[in-house]
């Protein structure tokens, strides 16, 4: 803790696709964090962010804007999530910690950076990523209330049809590539070569646009 006290801490569970887990430890009088809403986010609104950079630089404070939300990026282990961009300073060792919005409610949990150089020589300043709260808050609650997360499952792999496959009068949408056996995609008739083009009254662009709405 802040105040240099040390708990023992049970491990109820976590997440990995997410880099997310839950620690349940036995104390008292602790003031918890506040979870704030990241769908109020609006580009440009002040952030901080704490953790330990470098993994030798406690309770470090950076600050700086949302540069954009919702951006897509992919992992090199072929992850592909929707973050929170910042131009607050992360770095190895602020992985878990919160980002907060100036009212000092968390809005997301850093996760990520580009480091480096870019593929042109260019190099790389400012350009940080954090899971939003929101996609992560419904984790949380459900390892705490039962111990696992619960997630849907459709079961097929998808590909991107985009706007360079219309001239073949192909419709813009996820075309699914693989279908799980026994499976819910299975069970419901889906086959290799249908286009996924809408969920509900979501409209599906990109596989991961389909990830995100099944999710």
């Amino acid at each position: 803790m802040y105040n240099g006290e040390d708990y023992d801490a049970e491990l109820l569970g976590y997440d990995e696709a997410n880099d997310i887990a839950v620690l349940k430890i036995e104390a008292e009088d602790l003031v918890p964090v506040v979870l704030g809403d990241s769908d109020k986010l609006n580009v440009g609104d002040p952030v901080v962010a704490i953790g330990n950079p470098l993994g030798e630089l406690t309770f470090s404070l950076t600050s700086g804007t949302v540069s954009a939300k919702d951006r897509e990026v992919t992992f090199s282990n072929g992850v592909t999530m929707d973050l929170i961009q910042t131009d607050c300073a992360i770095n190895s060792g602020n992985s878990g910690g919160a980002l907060f919005n100036l009212y000092g409610e968390v809005i997301g949990v850093t996760n990520a950076k580009y480091s480096g150089n870019s593929g042109s020589g260019a190099s790389i300043d400012n350009i940080g990523f954090a899971i939003p709260l929101n996609s992560i808050r419904a984790i949380v609650e459900s390892i705490i209330e039962k111990g696992y997360v619960s997630k849907p499952y459709l079961g097929v792999s998808v590909s991107d049809v985009d706007e360079s496959y219309t001239i073949y009068g192909l419709p813009i949408g996820a075309a699914i590539q693989e279908v799980n056996e026994d499976s819910p995609a299975q069970a419901a008739g889906l086959k290799i070569g249908d286009i996924v083009t809408k969920v509900g009254k979501t409209e599906i662009t990109c596989g991961n646009d389909l990830v995100q709405a099944v999710a």
